[in-house]
């Protein structure tokens, strides 16, 4: 039987007349890697603020691990992982100390904390850099360890906010190595981005367009549906409908 651990229903966020994300409705399974997709502006990000609890709806329901997005936001917080586009890592604190630091805001003891640094390092393989400052640090060893990071609590839903901007295609695919092993361990991948591409390694996606969902399946499906051979042009397809002008 599967379990459904996000549960979306007409949520929209307006900011004042203009609407950002205009009644979206879905649900994402346990264990599942959900691609969130759309163009830069399209309304991934005020989406995924609501269902983390930074940002309040306008109207609509929604609930992540069983919380209501209205009134359990610091409950959602403590059960989830989030991944922002800037990583979230301290430019001017070490490797170490930002493992520490954000192991401590999640609320694990400090035997857990020394265990769990411990084992980032290994598996990162960053030991020999963990007294360097961040910015020191190539953008793909950023990335790995913000994930990882993310992941330091053991948490069942992991937000992972365009992650990949601006990184090179090989860091990308070992970035989508570390989300395989999550979701193979149980863990549900929420996942935004605006390269089409990434849907591939999702089982299933939603495109957004101007704020709505526009399709939703799996990449199989979506190719097969707009009788394609790559995501690419099913976006092409959704964001160009036939008839429509360019400038």
């Amino acid at each position: 039987m599967t379990t459904t651990v996000i549960d979306v229903s007409e949520l929209t966020r307006k900011f004042g007349d203009f609407t950002a994300v205009d009644r979206i409705s879905f649900q994402v399974l346990k264990g599942e890697i959900f691609g969130f997709l759309g163009a830069n502006g399209a309304g991934k990000t005020t989406a995924i603020r609501m269902l983390i609890g930074l940002l309040r709806p306008t109207s609509g329901k929604a609930s992540v691990s069983g919380f209501d997005v209205y009134t359990q936001t610091e409950a959602i917080k403590k059960s989830i992982g989030y991944m922002s586009q800037k990583f979230s890592l301290y430019q001017d604190l070490t490797v170490e100390e930002n493992i520490r630091f954000y192991a401590g805001i999640y609320g694990l003891s400090d035997e857990n904390i020394v265990e769990k640094s411990a084992d980032v390092l290994e598996r990162l393989a960053l030991h020999p850099v963990r007294k360097s400052l961040i910015k020191e640090l190539p953008l793909g060893w950023k990335q790995k360890l913000a994930f990882s990071i993310a992941m330091i609590h053991d948490p069942k839903i992991v937000f992972l906010d365009e992650p990949t901007g601006g990184v090179d295609p090989i860091t990308r695919r070992q970035f989508w190595d570390m989300i395989y092993a999550s979701a193979d361990n149980g863990v549900t991948i929420f996942v935004t981005t605006h390269y089409m591409d990434e849907a591939e390694y999702c089982n299933r996606v939603s495109i957004m367009v101007d704020g709505r969902i526009a399709a939703m399946d799996s990449p199989r499906e979506l190719k097969t549906a707009f009788q394609v051979k790559k995501m690419d042009d099913v976006f092409v397809k959704l964001a160009r409908p036939t008839g429509a002008q360019t400038a």
